[in-house]
């Protein structure tokens, strides 16, 4: 049992209030109106249409895919820094990742994207065509890691000169949105063609599960309404002309939903604060670099990261990681990278070596909502201490 974990839910607000009310109406299933409040919440704060209420952020993906028929003749650019699920629902609908390098802050390298679309393929009338394959490249998938923005500024042109669906994974980024440039003021999750956010129980909210698919075209996104509810037809005689899924989110799902959507810049300040904090304390610590935020947005500051270099410091990410949790401190390295997964072991790649690096020295340590001053404290004193 860690006396400090790495990121918690923060469950202090309206939950069990909004809970309560959806169980005594008996209105726990995808039709309660705790949905479609959820919906108006998030919509009015990412300031975009169509924020669909899902499952999890899994099915969201998903379902993107699915609306901009991707299927087995395609494939799709993808980050190799990025929890699996958003490679996974690649394969899900049968089309093949190639893999993308990250940027010093952890998202794709959109220098690499766009020198991977003039050298490596040919642009036609039909769309990206891989010059190695000869299949027909027609989604980038772009994850917001860490709550950090991904390059959008560049990636949105890219995606528009090269004819490539745009999809957000912006799992690890709901409140994230730029403070400068030709795109301030927008959120990550509302420059693509769909963006997905998660609230899974390590996120910045919560609905112990959950997701939305944010899209931007409105047939579109009746057709995720539609197919996210069983595809039904006629809903009185179960008629189905089509294959469905069980991807909506339910209403006590939504009723926590709403409670956490109520503290959510009150979340995100914490975090700010005990960044800063973090950085502060560290500054001085060979060895160890606090991975920076983008400086021209706002970010949600979902996870902190270390980057450990064991000559400097004295011991590894590995090491490191095994004495905080002897002193139940829990941390973690960053996920494996995608590429090196065995489901896509054989897929191709392009220019991987920044990613390279932090799968090697990359620890996310504590970080959550609930974490104190204190805390911070005894996490950077350890660290600290265990450099002597």
């Amino acid at each position: 049992m860690f006396e400090i974990s790495l990121s918690e839910p923060n469950l202090r607000g309206n939950e069990i209030k909004y809970v309560t009310q959806a169980i005594e109406s008996q209105w726990v299933s995808i039709t309660g109106p705790f949905v479609g409040q959820f919906q108006n919440v998030v919509e009015d704060y990412v300031k975009a249409d169509n924020a669909i209420p899902m499952q999890n952020a899994t099915s969201a993906l998903h379902m993107a895919l699915i609306i901009n028929e991707i299927g087995e003749d395609h494939e799709v650019i993808a980050p190799t820094l990025t929890f699996i699920a958003s490679v996974n629902c690649i394969k899900y609908v049968n089309a093949t990742p190639i893999f993308m390098d990250c940027d010093r802050y952890g998202s794709m390298d959109a220098k690499k994207l766009r020198h991977f679309c003039q050298t490596q393929c040919t642009l036609t009338d039909k769309g990206l065509i891989n010059n190695k394959t000869g299949k027909h490249i027609k989604a980038v998938v772009v994850t917001h890691v860490f709550g950090n923005m991904a390059d959008m500024e560049s990636i949105v042109d890219i995606a528009k000169e090269f004819k490539l669906v745009l999809i957000e994974d912006s799992a690890q980024a709901l409140g994230t949105y730029y403070t400068d440039g030709k795109l301030k003021g927008q959120y990550a999750g509302t420059f693509g063609d769909c963006g997905v956010y998660s609230y899974n129980s390590n996120k910045i909210i919560t609905c112990g599960s959950g997701g939305t698919l944010v899209v931007k075209d409105k047939d579109k996104a009746d057709k995720v309404m539609y197919l996210s509810a069983q595809a039904k037809d006629d809903g009185l005689r179960y008629k189905h002309n089509n294959v469905g899924y069980n991807y909506m989110m339910n209403n006590i799902q939504a009723a926590v939903g709403i409670a956490q959507m109520e503290q959510l810049e009150s979340f995100i300040k914490t975090k700010e604060n005990n960044y800063n904090l973090y950085k502060e304390l560290l500054k001085d610590v060979k060895g160890i670099t606090l991975l920076p935020f983008s400086d021209n947005c706002r970010p949600n500051y979902w996870f902190f990261s270390i980057l450990v270099d064991e000559e400097q410091y004295g011991m590894s990410r590995e090491e490191l990681m095994n004495k905080l949790s002897e002193r139940k401190i829990q941390t973690r390295p960053v996920w494996g990278l995608v590429h090196k997964q065995k489901p896509y072991e054989n897929c191709q790649t392009f220019e991987i070596t920044q990613a390279e690096k932090y799968a090697d020295t990359l620890l996310n340590i504590p970080c959550g909502s609930t974490l104190t001053e204190e805390q911070v404290k005894k996490v950077v004193d350890t660290i600290k201490e265990l450099a002597k």
